[in-house]
């Protein structure tokens, strides 16, 4: 039911722009996260939008780089990701947040199958 989309390789300082489309249900009424995991380790938490898109929160790893938003009538939720550097190579995954924190991966119900952004140096 998401779909993640928009990766790719970059260079270091690059930006690259990642959506997330929901289609057969809407989530306008959730918060939606992105996630992140590198080779080799666990999954993290990037960044998240609340359902109206007033609200955001972000990873301390990608505060001021990366921007995350969502349009509600499109269904999609976008992180636009800038100065990409090379500890960013990781699958991005697109989340619906039921409940519980922010930034725990365990308050997420639906996830999206991830795509990979690979930044070279």
């Amino acid at each position: 039911q998401l779909q993640a989309s928009g990766g790719g390789l970059a260079q270091a300082g690059d930006s690259l722009r990642l959506s997330c489309t929901a289609s057969r249900r809407t989530f306008s009424s959730n918060v939606m996260g992105w996630f992140r995991q590198a080779p080799g380790k666990e999954r993290e938490f990037v960044a998240a939008v609340s359902w109206d898109g007033g609200t955001t929160f972000y990873a301390n790893s990608v505060k001021g780089r990366f921007t995350i938003s969502r349009d509600s009538a499109q269904n999609t939720v976008r992180l636009q990701m800038n100065s990409l550097k090379p500890e960013d190579t990781a699958v991005y995954y697109c989340a619906v947040k039921g409940l519980g924190a922010w930034d725990q991966g365990s308050s997420y119900d639906y996830w999206g199958r991830g795509t990979l952004v690979t930044v070279s140096s």
